[in-house]
C-alpha cells in the first residue's frame, strides 16, 4: 500500500500524490453515480408496484369490474403476483452474480412497464392475473442485483451507513408512488386504470436513465475494489500459509472461481444466512399487508375518509420508513461496531408493540392517531427490513455471493410477502394485525442468539 494508509480505512485524499487524487476522485464520483441511478431505480420500481395498491378502491367501486374483481379475487391476485416475486427472487441474484446486475435490471424494468400497461388496458381476469404474474418476475429484478450493484463500489466498513441510507428508496417509492399514481387516476382522470399507464411512464423514464448512466462494479471504469488492499492482504497471507504448508510443490494455481450452485452451497450452510432467511419470512406479510392493502385498511378503520385521503394517510408510514434505514445503519455501523442483529432486534421489538397497539389505537376513528400510528409501525417495520434484506445479507454473501445470499434471503421473504398480499382478502384487521406482532416477536426471538455476531470480512 505505497499511499500508508490502513486496510479499510480511507485516506487523506490531500496527502496522496496528484495522481492519486484523481483517481480517489473519480471512485467518489463513480460511488455517488452508482449510488443514485440504482437508487431511482429501484424507488422507480414502485411506481408500478404500487399501481395495484392505488387502484383497487376504484376496482371495488367500478360496477363494470366489481362483479368479477372482488376482495377476495383481488387478494388472490395479489398472491399470484407475490409467488412469482418471490420465484423471481430465487432466481434473480443468482443471475446478477453471474452476468452483472446490468442485463438482468434492464430487463426487469422492460417487463414491469409492459406488464403495468397490459393491466391498464385488460378487463379479463385471466389477463389481468397472468400480466400480474409477470409484473412479480420483473419486479423481483430488482432489489438483489441493485444491492450487489451499489455495494461492490462501497467498502465494507462504510456499507451500514451507505446501504442504510441506499435503503430509503423503497421505502420513498411506497411513500411517493400512492399519491402520484393516485392524484393522476382520481383528481386527474377519474380512472382506476391511469394508475398502471402512470407507473408505466415514470418507471419508462427511470429505464432510460438506468441505461446512460449504470455500470456493473468499478473494474468496468477502470478503478480497483473499494477492499482492494484488504483483499490484497487477505491473499498474500493465505498465499504464504499455502507456501508454507506445501514448500517444495512449485506451485501457485489461483483459485478458479465458485460457480452458482457452489455459492447457492456454501449459502445454505451459513447459520447466518437461514437466520435472516427466516426472520425475513415472518416480517415482510406486515409490510406487504400495508403496502398492498394500505388505503384499504385506513378506509375500513375510517369510513368517513374519501379515496384519496385514504390514499394519502398511509404516506406516514413511508415517511418513517425513509428516516429508518438511514438511522439504523449509522447506529449499526457507530454504536455497534458493524454488527447488524442488535439494532434489528430493538426495531423488532418496537414493532411488536405498535402491531398489537394498531386496532385498539385506531378504535377511536382519528386521523391524527391513525398517521402517528402508521408512521411509528413503519419506523420500526423499516429498520428491521432494512438491515436483514440488505446490509447482513450482504455481509453474509461476500463480494462474490452477495447477489446470491440477498436473493436468497429475500426470496425467503417475499414467500412471506404471499400472506401480505392474501389474508387482507380474507381476515378482519383485529386477527390480521395481531397475527402480525406475534410474527414480530418470534423474529426478533430468531435473531437474539446472533446478537454478537460482526458483519462478515469480504471474500
Amino acid at each position: 500500500m505505497p499511499d500508508g494508509t490502513r486496510p479499510g480505512v480511507a485516506p487523506d485524499p490531500l496527502t496522496l500524490p496528484e495522481a492519486d487524487r484523481t483517481a480517489h476522485s473519480r471512485s467518489l464520483r463513480w460511488r455517488w453515480q452508482i449510488f443514485a441511478v440504482t437508487w431511482i431505480a429501484y424507488a422507480g420500481f414502485y411506481f408500478v408496484r404500487q399501481a395495484f395498491s392505488v387502484a383497487k378502491l376504484g376496482i371495488l367501486d367500478d360496477p363494470a369490474v366489481n362483479q368479477t374483481l372482488t376482495s377476495h379475487t383481488l387478494g388472490v391476485i395479489d398472491a399470484v403476483y407475490l409467488a412469482a416475486y418471490a420465484v423471481g427472487q430465487f432466481v434473480w441474484g443468482s443471475w446478477a452474480d453471474r452476468v452483472g446486475p446490468r442485463v438482468v435490471v434492464i430487463g426487469g424494468m422492460a417487463g414491469a412497464v409492459v406488464a403495468s400497461a397490459v393491466v391498464g388496458l385488460s378487463t379479463s381476469l385471466l389477463v389481468f392475473g397472468a400480466a400480474m404474474a409477470v409484473q412479480g418476475l420483473a419486479q423481483s429484478t430488482g432489489w438483489a442485483p441493485l444491492c450487489k450493484n451499489v455495494t461492490s463500489f462501497v467498502p465494507v466498513k462504510e456499507r451500514g451507513r451507505i446501504l442504510g441510507l441506499w435503503c430509503t428508496n423503497y421505502a420513498f417509492g411506497g411513500l411517493a408512488a400512492p399519491p402520484f399514481l393516485g392524484w393522476w387516476a382520481y383528481s386527474v382522470f377519474d380512472s382506476w386504470r391511469v394508475a398502471f399507464f402512470a407507473g408505466s411512464v415514470t418507471l419508462a423514464v427511470v429505464l432510460v436513465l438506468f441505461v446512460v448512466f449504470q455500470r456493473n462494479a468499478p473494474q468496468d471504469v477502470g478503478l480497483p475494489h473499494p477492499d482492494a488492499d484488504a483483499d490484497a492482504d487477505e491473499a498474500t497471507a493465505e498465499s504464504e500459509s499455502e507456501s508454507g504448508a506445501g514448500a517444495g510443490s512449485g506451485s501457485t494455481q489461483p483459485k478458479a472461481a465458485p460457480s452458482s450452485k457452489e455459492i447457492y452451497r456454501a449459502i445454505l450452510r451459513d447459520r447466518m444466512v437461514l437466520t435472516l432467511s427466516a426472520a425475513y419470512f415472518l416480517l415482510k406479510p406486515a409490510r406487504y399487508a400495508l403496502l398492498l392493502w394500505g388505503p384499504v385498511i385506513v378506509s375500513q378503520r375510517l369510513p368517513d375518509a374519501g379515496k384519496l385521503e385514504a390514499t394519502l394517510i398511509p404516506v406516514a408510514f413511508g415517511v418513517a420508513g425513509v428516516l429508518a434505514p438511514m438511522t439504523v445503519g449509522w447506529i449499526s455501523d457507530r454504536l455497534y461496531s458493524s454488527r447488524r442483529v442488535p439494532p434489528c432486534v430493538l426495531s423488532l421489538g418496537l414493532l411488536m408493540v405498535m402491531l398489537a397497539a394498531f386496532v385498539p389505537l385506531t378504535a377511536t376513528g382519528s386521523t391524527a392517531t391513525m398517521v402517528a400510528v402508521l408512521a411509528v409501525i413503519g419506523f420500526g417495520l423499516y429498520a428491521a427490513d432494512a438491515l436483514i434484506a440488505g446490509v447482513a445479507a450482504v455481509d453474509s454473501g461476500g463480494s462474490g455471493g452477495a447477489g446470491t445470499a440477498t436473493g436468497f434471503v429475500n426470496g425467503c421473504g417475499s414467500v412471506g410477502a404471499i400472506l401480505g398480499g392474501l389474508l387482507p382478502g380474507f381476515l378482519s384487521t383485529t386477527p390480521l394485525f395481531y397475527g402480525f406482532a406475534a410474527a414480530a416477536a418470534l423474529a426478533g426471538l430468531i435473531m437474539l442468539p446472533h446478537w454478537n455476531r460482526t458483519s462478515a470480512a469480504p471474500h
